[in-house]
């Protein structure tokens, strides 16, 4: 059996691990590969997958082994590096593991998992060589081309969504299961996952004064200022509250099937990072993306280059994702945004299955990644491709 390795440092809470594990679970249930994912951050892991122990160094999740990463020099006992090894967004795999590399009779295929971008640049350095002493370390980059690595998709996922979606009983028992009343379930249902600098008062107060009913979302520890105020105190998982026309749930922090499903049962989806960005655009459901700060605002530029190439979007949504990101060089109004988006929603649903199948003809991240691996070393190329 095909082994791999993939070692992941916790940034930014969720969206590092979150990738990682959807990555590893895909690798093992579709591949048959052998998968150890390294982590350096278990509690956070936890709460994606309640499965894991916490207090374990060593434990089977799943399919996946799941090894504590720390900063030591203690191994605990592996000594045999994998076929292929996996480094997410450069964190750096130890000393001791590329020691293991080289010692290797044949040397893994040693790739470097890069984060998303729709930059056009990206295509250029997608599998390019990085020579790190005597081995060859290679950049993998995800993307929206098919000169990239394509999407995080898992086989049937978009079946799976369209047959929850067309099942009115499981999405409202779904959502009664979250504590929403039949009312609340009828309103306009928001999903907010979103970084805490994003405008969300501003946003409640155009819900609260609109003459539509808003029933929002809100995954524990999300927007913690802005869900104060509306509730008065710190926001707990379990608690709601309404005001005007718009009700607010705070939600326990989902595993990652549920909050798939979360992205499913509702009507627009305010999402974050990567990890959820990439999942909205397979729930085929308007979505606002609200992505990673970075500095010198090179983050609005890769948001910019997203809006310019993803066939999807209409003019309300470029309007709303510029304001919610607070893009410089506009004075856009949220409400009318938010107006607007309501009005586009049937012309959104039109275009996603679109560009849904433009990703498609990509080929999927994993497959995409493994055919890679292959041309280095042809000997771990799997049987499913």
């Amino acid at each position: 059996m095909i082994t791999l390795a993939l070692f992941c440092k916790v940034v930014d809470n969720y969206g590092d691990i979150g990738i990682c594990y959807r990555l590893a679970r895909q690798l093992t249930v579709e591949h048959n590969l052998s998968v150890t994912l390294w982590v350096d951050d278990l509690h956070s892991f936890h709460r994606l997958c309640p499965a894991v122990d916490c207090n374990l160094k060593h434990q089977r999740v799943q399919t996946i082994q799941v090894r504590h990463w720390t900063d030591t020099n203690d191994h605990d006992g592996v000594c045999d590096a994998a076929d292929i090894v996996l480094e997410f967004f450069g964190c750096e795999i130890p000393a001791w593991y590329v020691a293991a590399m080289k010692a290797r009779a044949s040397q893994p295929v040693w790739i470097n998992l890069e984060g998303l971008t729709a930059e056009a640049w990206v295509e250029g350095c997608h599998t390019l060589p990085s020579p790190q002493q005597s081995l060859a370390k290679y950049f993998f980059y995800p993307g929206f081309t098919a000169r990239t690595g394509g999407l995080i998709i898992e086989a049937g996922l978009i079946g799976q969504c369209q047959q929850f979606q067309q099942d009115n009983p499981a999405v409202a028992g779904f959502l009664s299961q979250l504590g929403l009343t039949e009312a609340e379930r009828s309103a306009i249902k928001v999903s907010l996952f979103c970084y805490p600098h994003a405008p969300v008062g501003e946003l409640f107060d155009v819900w609260k004064t609109g003459n539509r009913a808003i029933t929002c979302l809100v995954p524990d520890g999300v927007a913690p200022a802005a869900t104060r105020a509306f509730f008065g105190t710190d926001a707990a998982p379990g608690m709601h509250a309404t005001q005007g026309s718009l009700t607010v749930h705070i939600l326990p922090f989902l595993p990652q099937p549920d909050f798939d499903r979360l992205l499913w049962a509702c009507d627009i989806n305010f999402v974050r990072g990567e990890d959820s960005f990439v999942r909205a655009q397979w729930a085929s459901r308007p979505f606002i993306w609200h992505i990673y700060p970075q500095d010198n605002q090179l983050h609005h530029v890769k948001l910019r280059a997203f809006l310019s190439r993803c066939s999807a979007l209409t003019a309300a949504q470029h309007d709303l994702m510029l304001a919610w990101n607070d893009v410089p060089g506009g004075t856009i109004d949220l409400a009318a945004a938010w107006e607007n988006l309501l009005f586009d929603r049937q012309k959104i649903a039109k275009l996603l299955p679109e560009w849904q199948s433009t990703l498609l003809t990509n080929g999927d991240f994993s497959s995409n990644l493994l055919k890679f691996a292959a041309t280095i070393n042809p000997d771990i190329r799997p049987d499913t491709l």
